[in-house]
């Protein structure tokens, strides 16, 4: 893009704002002269160069924005995972209801439980190996299942 181009495209930006800086104004009125003197083009060409380096700042924050919100997008989009997955668990092992997403079990019941087994004091009666050992069969029959199903 030549610099007379680049110059009535900015200058018709810079007209479009509802509050132009002081640096914008002035080269507003520097580039609508009609015999610019030399230290009037002078001006101008500073005002040219630092309107063209606020340009390249404008559009470098706007790419690092970009990248932030990518970044903060891959992050949500894995901690939503892990809730799947973890919603998924709740399907194997019946607590709810695979069509509809419904508790199959009372709401208080359950989270009490979870919060029994997240601070490690749940009765010895309910035999944790025992637990963990079905628990990992109903987990290793659902991933044999969606495999089969995958394939089929």
């Amino acid at each position: 893009m030549h610099e007379n181009e680049w110059l009535e495209k900015r200058l018709a930006y810079i007209r479009g704002l509802s509050a132009p800086n002081e640096q914008q104004r002035l080269l507003l009125m520097l580039a609508q002269l009609p015999q610019p003197t030399p230290n009037d083009r002078r001006k101008l060409g500073v005002l040219i160069r630092a309107e063209k380096a606020a340009e390249r700042a404008l559009k470098a924050r706007a790419d690092a924005a970009k990248v932030l919100n990518a970044e903060r997008r891959a992050i949500r989009k894995a901690r939503d995972h892990e809730l799947y997955k973890a919603a998924g668990l709740m399907g194997v092992a019946g607590v709810v209801d695979r069509q509809t997403g419904r508790l199959n079990v009372d709401a208080g019941l359950l989270v009490g439980l979870l919060m029994e087994l997240s601070a490690g004091t749940l009765p010895d009666s309910l035999h944790r190996e025992t637990l963990k050992s079905r628990g990992d069969a109903a987990i290793a029959a659902r991933e044999k299942k969606n495999k089969t199903n995958q394939a089929g």
